[in-house]
């Protein structure tokens, strides 16, 4: 039986504890939040035996394997730390910290342990882009010249939340920059990016974009763009293209049904499903088995390791350099920084 706790309760924490106690031969013995009033009659429901308000608990419980640790982005690199340290696996949510320097401090403070590490990039458990990534490295489109995504959520995010996300790259886009090298098994070169605030001024005072692009060059010599917003009236609107030397592979929106009504007015067809707990319903279950394969199996890697979530963080700061600055930033270049 593995033993889990969960530090942090908010929506991800608890599709996650949801996720883990379908899974047999795992119990949730744990779970800290400092809302302790508000997730009590959550955790009873569950029958999970603990709530706690304080992380440590989780951490220094000797009966806990591992820990799925979905707090705020800016606890991350010390609760990962804290954890690996007392020998306790891990399960964490992107992205792997909320900046470059603290990013590396885990990242070579992790290679001194021999727990695994799991960052919690879902899309690569995704039914439409694990399709998209089977052909392009399977050759039926040839190589890959261009990709485009589109990624817009459904609503705008509370604004203490954004105040500490680490910013719109960090947080909303550090899952396209893990699907591009995912799909591409390249690594990015060179990143132009952008941004604008064009939904909440308050984003703005919190020095933040609600509405921005990336443009990526690949060390393979892929192009990417991506396009993002903090707002999508219609719903939650993710979607990707591979065109490539012999052919090209889409992946559209998700819907409730793919019924078209047609009659003299109009085409209709249903709206993009309205968020990610929608959306992404089966990946989060299957990144969360993955998870748990790994731990069962002694030789078994997690599909997403910390260096992935380094990588990926690595493009999300010079992504946010070059909105600042105005200029391409080249990847390589940030690698030195601690």
């Amino acid at each position: 039986m593995l033993k889990f706790g969960v530090i942090g309760a908010g929506r991800l924490g608890k599709i996650h504890t949801m996720n883990l106690l379908r899974i047999p031969g795992v119990k949730v013995k744990v779970v800290a939040d400092l809302r302790i009033e508000a997730i009590k009659g959550w955790a009873d429901s569950l029958d999970i035996p603990e709530f706690v308000s304080d992380w440590h608990s989780v951490i220094n419980d000797p009966e806990i394997d591992a820990v799925v640790i979905t707090s705020p982005t800016v606890f991350h690199a010390k609760m990962i730390t804290a954890a690996a340290n007392a020998g306790k696996h891990v399960f964490v949510e992107k992205p792997l910290s909320h900046d470059l320097t603290s990013a590396k401090k885990v990242l070579n403070a992790l290679e001194r342990t021999n727990v695994k590490v799991q960052v919690a990039f879902n899309r690569r458990f995704d039914h439409n882009y694990k399709k998209i990534h089977d052909v392009v490295t399977s050759g039926q489109i040839g190589k890959p010249h261009f990709i485009r995504i589109t990624a817009r959520d459904p609503s705008l995010p509370n604004i203490e939340f954004v105040k500490k996300s680490g910013g719109i790259f960090f947080d909303f886009f550090i899952h396209e920059f893990d699907n591009i090298r995912f799909v591409t098994n390249s690594e990015v070169e060179e990143v132009y990016a952008g941004g604008n605030v064009r939904w909440e001024p308050e984003i703005k005072n919190a020095g933040d974009f609600d509405t921005a692009f990336a443009v990526l060059k690949m060390k393979c010599g892929t192009l990417c763009v991506i396009d993002s917003s903090r707002q999508a009236v219609y719903g939650y609107d993710q979607r990707m293209e591979v065109f490539g030397s012999k052919g090209q592979i889409t992946s559209l929106n998700d819907r409730e049904t793919n019924v078209e009504l047609k009659n003299r007015e109009a085409v209709m067809i249903d709206k993009p499903l309205y968020d990610f707990q929608h959306r992404y319903t089966d990946s989060f279950v299957e990144e969360m088995q993955d998870f748990v394969r790994c731990l069962s199996v002694g030789n078994k890697t997690p599909m997403v390791t910390p260096k992935d979530g380094y990588e990926a963080i690595l493009i999300a700061e010079a992504a946010t350099r070059s909105a600042k600055e105005n200029r391409t930033i080249k990847v390589d270049e940030l690698r030195g920084i601690s």
